[in-house]
């Protein structure tokens, strides 16, 4: 990432919300991008080379995946979809082709920072950090060679399905990941349609990792999109 002020590109044909998240992102100190189409921002993300890309889906020439699908073909640039969009299948579709979080519109100011800032960190330090074996989140500790996992010191038991789904969203560093990414992983192809064996083997994890399993701290529920794990609980 540009070690002065991050460059970020914003690609949304509405020229008041460009307008609104342009002023936002400048009060930060941080350099913005403009393109109002698919064609543009395509053009400017590989002529700019910008730290991040804040898309909306709803593009005048072309659907917003459609970029996405693009971008990932050639970059592994952090993208926050924008998405004005009611149905909760175009969020899951545009995670499912490669954007790391979505905003709903409308949305507020100090959540979109937050979010750019936490793609922003983890791309930051992606190149420099080691893959690591050991994972604290909260009073969690989690070793993922020995598949060791204590909290407060004390050891606890997860089967060996949960045990991965917590591996899964600790590789997912922070990103929504959706439920048919998470069946995928987790149990494979032929379980895309059993989305209840998620929400079962989820609840029973947060029985045994939060402080209370009603209101996480860490495993967080995207609503109707998937999960994600929080490391950091003032980043939600």
């Amino acid at each position: 990432m540009n070690s002065a002020s991050p460059r970020i590109l914003l690609i949304e044909d509405d020229a008041s919300i460009r307008r609104f998240v342009r002023l936002a992102l400048e009060d930060e100190g941080w350099q913005v991008f403009e393109a109002e189409t698919a064609k543009r921002g395509l053009i400017e993300a590989a002529s700019r080379q910008p730290d991040a890309v804040v898309l909306d889906l709803g593009l005048p020439d072309a659907d917003g995946k459609t970029v996405i699908s693009e971008l990932r073909s050639w970059s592994q640039l952090p993208i926050l979809v924008l998405s004005a969009r009611d149905h909760e299948d175009e969020k899951v579709a545009a995670l499912d082709v490669g954007a790391d979080d979505y905003l709903s519109k409308p949305f507020g100011v100090p959540e979109l920072l937050a979010r750019l800032r936490v793609m922003l960190r983890r791309r930051q330090q992606a190149p420099a950090q080691q893959p690591s074996s050991e994972v604290q989140f909260g009073d969690v500790h989690v070793n993922l060679a020995t598949h060791e996992v204590r909290k407060a010191g004390a050891p606890i038991h997860l089967t060996p399905i949960e045990f991965r789904l917590l591996a899964a969203l600790i590789a997912g560093q922070g990103r929504v990941l959706t439920h048919r990414q998470l069946l995928l992983q987790v149990w494979g192809p032929e379980y895309l349609d059993r989305p209840h064996y998620l929400r079962v083997h989820m609840a029973n994890l947060r029985q045994k990792v939060e402080n209370d399993a009603a209101q996480p701290a860490h495993l967080m529920t995207e609503l109707q999109v998937g999960y994600r794990l929080i490391l950091d609980s003032t980043h939600r």
